[in-house]
């Protein structure tokens, strides 16, 4: 009989693990780190990509064919398979359905998660935006430090081309605190951060009092003894263990944490961060934009508790590189020539907070925005306010709705958004005819927003800029 019950027995003994969805960035570290614990590793997804080719050459077996007669024969017995998958995986899947039909344990990845935060110490990081360069810094000072850590990121940190960060021995983790379909109900926080909670995943949450709800009971997880760290001004009403410490922070003057001295100048972006017991001066961020700062004051303040030094700190923030796909400057068109930045901004907030940070970092440049939105509820639920974000741009360039795991909604589609935005230029382009567009035009800066899968065109498109200028 299936156990899918999303719990892992601290003492099962499998050997192999079969990851369904194995594709996702948010599968390939877990894939990654049980592959460097000596386990075999296989896995299903729908698509080739760039991340399932890196994969395979480290050795996952992976297969694009959605059929039990792929799964190889070593992971065809329940007794040393476990089986993970993601909410994206469809419910009729056949590798799926074939595991459930035939005994094997099968567990969303976040129950897989939630076991090895109850065997570390985990940082463990949420929030509808800012939370995978949150994580990517954190693991970034501390991987340098005394302390190490084993992070598990949402995106490729770009320092190591990898979203799992190693240190054998250390018993820290680093944990993207993922809210879609309450996966981060899963964990055991020594420590926890929320970045943010703008209303998101609406088809999960029904409205913000029930996305508000989802993380109130986040912060109800946080190990007795640990430490909750709130940004300032959200109107989520912690529910934490009263041996629980709160304390609050911001990238400007407000919170207990916070910073101060903030100096943009010559392309470089140095600052204070203030606790309670400790000031850190003149750090500078690796990736400087206004943006970075609330997440750099949350990312020391993790690491400090976890016992990372000031000199950690600074360090870790000054080399930082980013995260792929947060706001990721592919050109920095700093002679003259096409900018190009990549954002994986998929909120009216983080498109807005993305397009202020273009235009401090180039001021009086024109700017364009190619944004593909992401989910048909998505879009449903904020189009009004996607379009008052994107309206700070001078220009914006629409594709057709990314549906993922979805399903069209009648009626719902880009000009939603599209026929509400008030930039001086607007239009609608189908994303196979992108490449062609931008060959036949002349850009400033170009950003790339989205969720979607547009970041499979940045190759050609840094291809065709580099032609033109």
């Amino acid at each position: 009989m299936t156990t899918d019950n999303n719990r892992m027995p601290a003492d099962a003994p499998f050997r192999n693990l079969y990851f369904i969805g194995a594709g996702g960035i948010g599968m390939a570290n877990l894939e990654r780190y049980f592959l460097s614990r000596g386990h075999n590793v296989a896995g299903y997804d729908r698509t080739p990509s760039a991340l399932t080719d890196a994969l395979m050459n480290e050795g996952v077996k992976m297969t694009y064919t959605d059929s039990e007669s792929e799964i190889p024969e070593g992971f065809r017995s329940p007794d040393d398979t476990l089986v993970v998958f993601t909410p994206a995986v469809p419910a009729d899947s056949r590798i799926l359905s074939w595991f459930r039909e035939n005994g094997f344990e099968v567990v969303k990845r976040a129950a897989l998660l939630g076991k090895i935060t109850r065997s570390t110490n985990a940082i463990c990081i949420a929030g509808s935006h800012g939370k995978t360069t949150t994580c990517s810094m954190t693991a970034n000072i501390l991987r340098d430090s005394e302390t190490g850590c084993n992070a598990f990121l949402g995106g490729i940190l770009r320092n190591t081309g990898s979203n799992l960060v190693l240190t054998p021995g250390s018993e820290w983790s680093v944990i993207e605190a993922d809210e879609y379909d309450r996966s981060f109900h899963h964990l055991s926080p020594s420590i926890a951060v929320v970045t943010s909670t703008d209303p998101d995943h609406l088809d999960i949450y029904g409205d913000e009092e029930g996305y508000l709800e989802g993380f109130a009971h986040f912060t109800s997880l946080i190990r007795p003894g640990g430490l909750l760290l709130l940004h300032t001004g959200l109107k989520l009403q912690p529910r934490v263990n009263p041996e629980v410490t709160v304390l609050t922070y911001s990238g400007g003057s407000e919170g207990v944490w916070h910073a101060e001295d903030i100096v943009f100048g010559n392309g470089s972006l140095t600052f204070t961060i203030v606790g309670p017991d400790v000031r850190i001066e003149n750090v500078a961020l690796g990736v400087p934009v206004e943006i970075n700062i609330d997440n750099a004051v949350a990312a020391a303040a993790a690491a400090l508790t976890a016992g990372a030094t000031p000199d950690d700190v600074r360090r870790g923030l000054a080399s930082f590189r980013g995260a792929k796909r947060r706001f990721e400057i592919i050109r920095d068109g700093r002679d003259g020539s096409t900018a190009l930045i990549d954002d994986y901004a998929h909120s009216p907030n983080e498109v807005r907070a993305s397009i202020r940070s273009v235009r401090k970092l180039y001021p009086g440049r024109e700017i364009t925005v190619i944004f593909q939105p992401h989910l048909y509820t998505r879009t449903r639920d904020f189009a009004p306010d996607f379009a008052d974000a994107l309206s700070e741009a001078d220009e914006v360039i629409m594709p057709e709705i990314y549906p993922a795991r979805e399903l069209p909604i009648p009626g719902v589609n880009s000009e939603l958004i599209l026929n509400d935005v008030k930039a001086q230029k607007k239009s609608f382009c189908m994303r196979k005819d992108l490449l062609n567009m931008i060959k036949n035009r002349n850009f400033d800066i170009l950003i790339t927003l989205g969720a979607a899968d547009i970041d499979r065109l940045l190759p050609e498109i840094e291809e065709i800029l580099n032609q033109q200028n």
